[in-house]
């Protein structure tokens, strides 16, 4: 392409400081450097980690940056050393890596990788390096990616080659909140078929975690939601049951463990609050009930007594559902393509960029389940 090279000037939305509106500004992409892929970036949605970057981590050195890492894009050139992308596919950038060389990325144990901005970056949910730059400052890139910009630079571990044939526009929210929540059910939860499970929070990980719930072929699953407006939409995506816990007097996992003759064989938390992480766990029955933390956050130390794990239960962890993603994320673009994940019933809100603040108090007051921005013409 004609600006292979050299740097581009686009527009982007760029956080200042934290708990503040985001600002579009013209800001200049630099050419991508060795092992590194510039995209142009047709289509974004705002995800919840962005919001706890803006309003909940407030580490002033996290700023300036650009939000933005549930994506997808077309590459619009390439640094030396790679040889996975050309210019014209279509991706999806990725918010960890996925080396390949590595002893986490060898090993079917996990998805976690030893390289990328998550080894040096999780205080400020960015790496150091960055290819943007505003009114002559360096401007971070959130989770090595700030796809709140017309274009990015992301390094090539941390992009997906996809399907040419899908829409960009839909297909960007399976770089984080479907696989995320997808995946904690069916990869790291390992949902059997007849089971009962109980999911906690729905916004689209939640709802993406009763899908897989449902797709592992879940005979009961409770939507738990202090908002009874989204129960409508979990039943779209399998939910069999609604609870509220505003409408008891007692703890929802006591009021659970009646319904399930002592609890469920499966919880997924996915708000990030450490609360419910307590709650999430307390509902799976003893024996064998797994509990699986979704929700990011990093703010607070979380509790439970040991009892709880003595019982039999097991308490762990998901991250982008566990999937090896430089792979993951194109079979489930597949998926959708062939009919057998959905996507579109996540889209409540289409906007433009220069909306993002519009669609940022969307999802802050729980009005949206996924506000689409278009970025670029494709």
């Amino acid at each position: 392409m004609a600006t292979a090279g050299k740097v581009i000037k686009c527009k982007a939305a760029v956080a200042w400081e934290p708990n503040k509106p985001l600002v579009i500004e013209d800001i200049e992409v630099a050419p991508p450097q060795a092992n590194e892929v510039r995209i142009k970036i047709v289509a974004t949605s705002v995800c919840h980690t962005d919001l706890y970057q803006l309003f909940e981590c407030k580490n002033k050195d996290g700023f300036p940056i650009i939000l933005g890492h549930e994506a997808a894009g077309i590459v619009e050139s390439v640094g030396p050393g790679v040889t996975e992308f050309q210019p014209g596919d279509k991706v999806i950038p990725l918010s960890i890596s996925n080396c390949r060389e590595c002893r986490f990325c060898k090993s079917p144990k996990t998805n976690q990788c030893d390289r990328g901005w998550a080894t040096r970056g999780y205080d400020i949910m960015a790496g150091p390096d960055s290819r943007f730059t505003c009114k002559g400052k360096k401007v971070l890139q959130v989770m090595g990616n700030g796809t709140f910009s017309q274009y990015t630079v992301v390094d090539q571990m941390a992009v997906a080659k996809i399907d040419p044939s899908a829409p960009l526009d839909k297909v960007c929210l399976i770089g984080c909140g479907i696989c995320t929540g997808y995946g904690a059910a069916v990869n790291t939860a390992k949902v059997e078929p007849g089971s009962t499970c109980a999911v906690f929070g729905l916004g689209a990980v939640g709802l993406a975690a009763v899908m897989g719930c449902k797709a592992a072929g879940a005979k009961k699953i409770f939507a738990v939601d202090i908002n009874p407006e989204k129960f409508e939409k979990a039943k779209v995506f399998g939910a069999t049951d609604f609870v509220n816990p505003k409408d008891y007097d007692k703890p929802i996992s006591q009021v659970l463990a009646e319904m399930t003759n002592g609890g469920v064989d499966y919880s997924l938390e996915c708000v990030g609050n450490v609360e419910v992480m307590r709650s999430a766990l307390e509902s799976c029955v003893k024996g064998w009930g797994v509990s699986v933390l979704v929700g990011f956050t990093n703010l607070h130390d979380f509790a439970a007594r040991p009892i709880q794990l003595i019982a039999g239960r097991t308490w762990k962890g998901s991250h982008l559902g566990g999937y090896k993603v430089k792979d993951g994320v194109p079979e489930l673009v597949k998926a959708y393509l062939d009919k057998k994940l959905k996507v579109d019933e996540f889209i409540t809100h289409n906007m433009t960029l220069d909306q993002v603040n519009d669609a940022i108090e969307l999802m802050k007051h729980g009005k949206c389940i996924r506000t689409i921005l278009s970025v670029s013409p494709q």
